[in-house]
């Protein structure tokens, strides 16, 4: 799977952007998302996620991750068909790395299970994963425990 990163404040080290991409790569080949794929990943400060959420899902706050799927899009919005040999386009995480910190600090994990946590708790919403009942609460969570616990990132740890 193909992952864009962009981190243009430069808000994380190289070796976490690093993180956060083998965390989407080992969930990809967990949920057997089709090759080639690909998605893209923005790291933004609390007010850039805020002016987002504000314009897109009429929430006027600051959140710690958004997902875009672009299997979401509206026919008017796909103007454009993909070749057979061109990547699936999974859709856009934004994560507000200031919110990140801030979560982290308030749970007493580290910064990186928190950072992973928002990865793959977005990535999995692109893949149509959801927690609005309990049952899916459920299935998401132990989704999202299971990719953590393969790269050692657990809870209250710092």
């Amino acid at each position: 799977m193909q992952i864009i990163s962009n981190d243009e404040h430069g808000l994380l080290s190289d070796a976490q952007i690093e993180l956060v991409e083998s965390i989407l790569v080992h969930a990809a080949m967990e949920e057997d998302v089709e090759e080639p794929s690909e998605l893209s990943v923005t790291f933004l400060t609390n007010d850039e996620i805020q002016a987002i959420n504000r314009e897109w899902r009429g929430k006027d706050a600051a959140t710690d991750v958004i997902s875009f799927a672009f299997d979401e899009m509206g026919e008017d919005e796909m103007d454009f068909m993909l070749d057979e040999d061109e990547p699936r386009l999974l859709g856009d995480l934004l994560i507000s790395v200031e919110r990140c910190r801030e979560q982290a600090a308030d749970y007493g994990h580290s910064f990186e299970r928190e950072l992973g946590f928002l990865a793959i708790h977005g990535f999995l919403h692109l893949l149509g994963y959801d927690h609005m009942t309990p049952e899916e609460e459920a299935e998401m969570t132990a989704r999202q425990e299971q990719v953590l616990a393969h790269f050692e990132l657990k809870r209250g740890e710092v």
